[in-house]
Formats: structure tokens, C-alpha cells, sequence
């Protein structure tokens, strides 16, 4: 049945007041839950008008931009790159991209930095549609200090131009704007069209005067926005033609809040506006023009991350999941253990020493088990882990020379609850002198695993712990504790003392350095409550190297030593 949706326009200026009647086309197409399509039409002015509305609440759903040399036309691009539905992108000349384009972690094209006006240079900060790691969405003015992810700021205000202005401003700076933190994917365009559910058409401020791009003149249009209920709109306007005239900036952005759209952002339009589903197109563009960069909704694999861990547990050997068996265990003088206890030795010999770790499995799946030790030129480098696991017994034997003071993979194997099923570290090893058991950390990205409650007990002191994996390539979790309530106390004069109980939020600080102290990145700042946390750091755009980090909360200041290798 088809459902018929009655929007009124109601603008400033009275040319605009009329009315679209929209239908939703949805069954025209083989579309996966989540992606619907409305076509609307208009007597007068003629218009016909497209849009896709995509839930992002559904989890298999994201946008993802994509660019290509030489230039396809969206109905070919879509296909080519197995997402659902698509529109153009942003502008271009020839097969150069002049609106950003960014994949995860990588940016493949810039929003221009300048553009040319009387015969000068003037620097813009131009507009961009982001998704965040989180799937949240934003429409920002945003600007590029270099030619990563993290060198993207984003800038509360375009720069302040007037229409056909003379003098160019100076360049936008660093300290204007802040770091666009969590972008995960996005494509740039011009202007914006909606901030904060209001008509905000930036025109003259991100100078699309003189760029062949009209204000209010109906002209094909294409746009994206968002809602506040995380819908993602893909909406292009026909025009040009007998039977559908197009549409000013102020009149689609009007278009995009009778939509819900909290925020928007127009894209390329004229002979580029094109929507098309698969390989077909969904409105009747004016040209149909080749473009090198398209918007699409595809499903979540298309951006490649890496999959969600579902289970996690680490046990150390000071944790009551582990024991030491059998005597002559000693602990090393060696830093670099897991946890707050040193790793323990022993002397190699006939397999009756050793350490034995007691996981408790969440459910029958695969669990992938790494090993964390101390190395030393003394250590064994046949030392053997046993796993016994639902299908038997597998023994892994490791060089413990090697690769120390980080997450090293042993193997992935099945468990189940069962509790017969643990991990062994044996002191029959052959080669070498001492065995080392520190730690060993438990994963699984099954989804009939449930996330592990790491502490139940409140932490009693501050400790930062090492990254894993170390050294890492590209993203490392680190993770850290924060006290109780901390006692103090003070002495009266008849001798008694009173204590007293700190601020239970504690500010707490963790930074990133490189070997010069320079500082590359804040991974926290701001108050927390006593708790176990992680943070991930993602050093994609770091160069081979070692690089420090520090966790810092009143006169409590660590420092700890990651690696990145590339």
C-alpha cells in the first residue's frame, strides 16, 4: 500500500509555499530492513524529489564514502562497491576530489584549503558529514592542518566572509578549532545547510559565490542529513527539467527539518545529482554525469573493523584463578609483569612445577588465549603452555627470550564450561634456565559470550598498567585503575586523630609522548569515579617508534613505555 506523507514548506519568502506530497516507493526495491524510499512531487513549482531514509539504530547499517579514478556514474558506482543505495558526493574537477573523503583511519581526499577569488587565494573552512565511532552524526565546519585523520579541527563557525568580498582573511589556526575526536568515516561538501534544527545556509561564509553554485535559483540538489533519532536522509532534487524546475539552498534546506533533520549539509548537485539503488537509478538525472566520490548506506563489514570482542579475562598470578604448584617458585626482579604482582620463576625440570590458571568459560565457542612473561637472556625458549581444552590437549611450546612484556597468541581453541578445561605453564621446558608465568589473557568475539565483569571489588590504590598488545600496530588498549575515596588524616590537640575523606571523583590525566616529550595525544581528562577503565589508542598516523604514556591524578604521576611497529 502506498503511503502518502503530506509535508508543508513554510519559508520566509512566500514563493515557497507550497506543498509536497510525498510516496514511500520502498517496495520498488530489494532493500534490507532499516532503508526505506520516498519520491515526492510538486505542482507548482514543478519538482520532483527523491530521499532514502536509513535507521542507523540498526546495527548493520553505516554510510561509507567512496572514491575512485577514473569517475563512474553513481547507478555504476554502487554496485562496484556492494552498497545498497548511494548519491553523488562532493565537488570535483576532472577526476580530483575537492570535498574530503575520509575511510576509517585514512583520509583519501581534502576539503579544498583555499580557492581563488579576484584573482587572490582565500583561505576557507568548508562544511563535512561525519560518523563517529559510535555511530552518532554531525555536520561540522572543519579544516585540514595535514593529511590524517587526527590533523582534521573542526571550527564553530565557518570564517566570517561576505558575499563577493575583496580581501581574503588569513588562514585559520589550530588554536581556533579542536581535534574532529572519534571520526570514523565522512564526506565534505558546501555549504551546510541546517544547524540545530534551524535554516543556516553558509553560503557566503564558505565563498560558493563565484564557484558556478547558486544561492536560491532552482537548480538540481543533492544533500545528506541527519535526524534526531539517528535516521541518515540521502536526498536528491531533480531539476533543469519540464517537469521538475530543482531548488534553491534556503528551500532544500526547509526540505531537510520538514524531514526531521537536525542537521544537514548540501553536496554536489546540477548535471552531478544522482541517487541510485544497486544499479539503478532512483531519480532522472539531468546529465548523468561520471563523478570520482559517491555517498552510500552499505552494511557494517564494508568498513572493515575489526570485530567487537565479546569475552574477555586476564589472570595473573597473583589472582585467586591461578596457583603455583609445586616448590621453588620465586619472583623476578625484572619490571614489565602484568598487574601489580612480579612475574614468577622457575628452574626448568621434569614438568612437576607449574602454573595452573583456572578460567570460568561463558559458553561453548572459540576462545583465543595469549601469554604475557618477562624476557631475559636467561629464560627458557622452549617453555611449554598446555591447553586443555572441550576437544583434548594441545601443547604450545614458547621462546620466552623473545617478545616479552607484551600480549604474545598462543592459539585459538574450544572451550566450554566445563571446569576440567584450564591452562598450564610447566616447568619442563629444555633449553635455557627459568620458566616465567605472569599472565595470560582469554578472548573470544563470539556473541554467545557475554562481556566479562573484569573487577567486582573497588581498586584500592592508583596503578597504570602496560598497553596490549605491545608493541602494536595500530590501535593498543590501556587500561587503568582509580581508587576509592582516599583517607587522610589530621591530629587535634589532644593528640586524636580525625580522618577525612577526599572527593570520591578524582580528575584524572592520561597523556601521550613521544621521546622528545612532545605531546601526541590526551586519552582522559576528566573526573572519575573509583573503577577499573581502559582506553584504546590508535597510533595509525604515528611513525615506527617508542613513545611513552602517563597517567597523572593530584601527586600521583606513572609513566609506562609503548612500542609501535610498523
Amino acid at each position: 500500500m502506498k503511503k502518502y506523507i503530506l509535508v508543508s514548506l513554510l519559508f520566509a519568502s512566500i514563493t515557497f509555499s507550497q506543498t509536497i506530497t510525498w510516496t514511500e516507493i520502498t517496495s520498488n526495491y530489494n532493500l534490507p530492513s532499516g532503508i526505506k524510499v520516498f519520491q515526492g512531487d510538486r505542482a507548482t513549482p514543478k519538482l520532483k524529489i527523491f530521499y532514502i531514509d536509513a535507521d542507523m539504530n540498526n546495527p548493520d547499517l553505516v554510510i561509507h564514502p567512496y572514491i575512485t579514478s577514473p569517475n563512474k556514474l553513481v547507478k555504476d558506482f554502487v554496485p562496484f562497491v556492494g552498497a545498497y543505495a548511494g548519491v553523488n558526493g562532493g565537488f570535483f574537477g576532472g577526476s580530483t576530489s575537492y570535498s574530503a573523503v575520509v575511510y576509517p583511519y585514512e583520509v583519501k581526499a581534502q576539503n579544498v584549503a583555499a580557492v581563488t577569488r579576484f584573482s587572490q587565494s582565500y583561505p576557507v573552512i568548508r562544511s563535512f558529514f561525519g560518523m563517529k565511532a559510535d555511530k552518532t552524526f554531525n555536520v561540522e565546519w572543519i579544516y585540514h592542518f595535514g593529511n590524517n585523520v587526527n590533523d582534521i579541527y573542526k571550527f564553530s563557525a565557518p570564517m566570517p566572509y561576505t558575499n563577493n568580498q575583496q580581501t581574503p582573511l588569513p588562514p585559520p589556526q589550530q588554536s581556533a578549532g579542536t581535534v574532529y575526536s572519534n571520526l570514523l568515516v565522512g564526506i565534505g561538501g558546501a555549504p551546510t545547510l541546517v544547524k540545530n534544527g534551524q535554516v543556516n545556509v553558509t553560503y557566503d561564509q564558505e565563498i560558493m559565490w563565484g564557484s558556478g553554485v547558486g544561492y536560491d535559483n532552482r537548480d538540481p540538489r543533492t544533500a545528506v542529513g541527519y535526524t534526531a533519532n539517528n535516521h541518515v536522509i540521502l536526498i536528491v532534487a531533480d531539476g533543469r527539467q519540464i517537469n521538475s524546475e530543482g531548488v534553491g539552498l534556503p528551500e532544500l534546506a526547509q526540505i531537510m527539518i520538514d524531514l526531521g533533520c537536525v542537521e544537514a549539509m548540501n553536496l554536489d548537485g546540477g548535471g552531478s545529482t544522482q541517487m541510485a539503488i544497486g544499479n539503478q537509478y532512483v531519480n532522472n538525472p539531468s546529465e548523468q554525469r561520471a563523478v570520482p566520490t559517491i555517498l552510500t548506506i552499505t552494511h557494517k563489514d564494508s568498513l572493515h573493523l575489526p570485530p567487537t570482542i565479546q569475552f574477555e579475562k586476564i589472570i595473573d598470578t597473583g589472582d585467586p584463578e591461578c596457583s603455583l604448584v609445586g616448590g621453588g617458585w620465586f619472583a623476578s626482579a625484572n619490571s614489565g609483569w602484568w598487574g601489580t604482582t612480579p612475574s614468577q620463576l622457575h628452574a626448568i625440570g621434569d614438568g612437576s612445577a607449574y602454573a595452573e590458571f583456572r578460567p570460568q568459560f561463558p559458553a561453548d565457542a572459540n576462545y583465543e588465549v595469549y601469554g604475557w612473561w618477562v624476557s631475559s637472556s636467561n629464560r627458557c625458549q622452549d617453555t611449554p603452555f598446555i591447553i586443555r581444552h572441550k576437544n583434548g590437549i594441545d601443547t604450545v611450546r614458547v621462546n620466552q627470550v623473545q617478545n616479552g612484556s607484551m600480549w604474545s597468541y598462543i592459539g585459538t581453541y574450544n572451550f566450554s564450561p566445563d571446569t576440567s578445561q584450564k591452562i598450564f605453564i610447566s616447568n619442563a621446558g629444555t633449553t635455557g634456565t627459568y620458566i616465567v608465568a605472569d599472565a595470560i589473557r582469554i578472548i573470544s568475539y563470539d556473541p554467545a559470550t557475554p562481556v566479562e565483569e573484569e573487577i567486582n571489588s573497588i581498586p584500592s590504590e592508583f596503578i597504570l598498567y602496560q598497553n596490549y598488545p605491545n608493541p602494536f600496530n595500530p590501535v593498543t588498549k590501556i587500561r587503568y585503575s582509580v581508587p576509592n575515596a582516599i583517607l587522610s588524616s589530621s591530629k587535634d590537640e589532644g593528640n586524636k586523630f580525625t580522618f577525612h575523606q577526599a572527593q570520591s571523583d578524582k580528575k584524572v590525566i592520561m597523556k601521550v609522548y613521544d621521546v622528545l616529550g612532545k605531546e601526541i595525544a590526551t586519552l582522559v581528562n576528566e573526573e572519575k569515579p573509583a573503577g577499573i577503565y581502559e582506553v584504546e589508542f590508535d597510533g595509525r598516523n604515528l611513525s615506527t617508534g617508542i613513545y611513552f604514556y602517563q597517567l597523572r591524578s593530584g601527586s600521583f604521576v606513572e609513566t609506562k613505555k609503548l612500542t609501535i611497529i610498523k
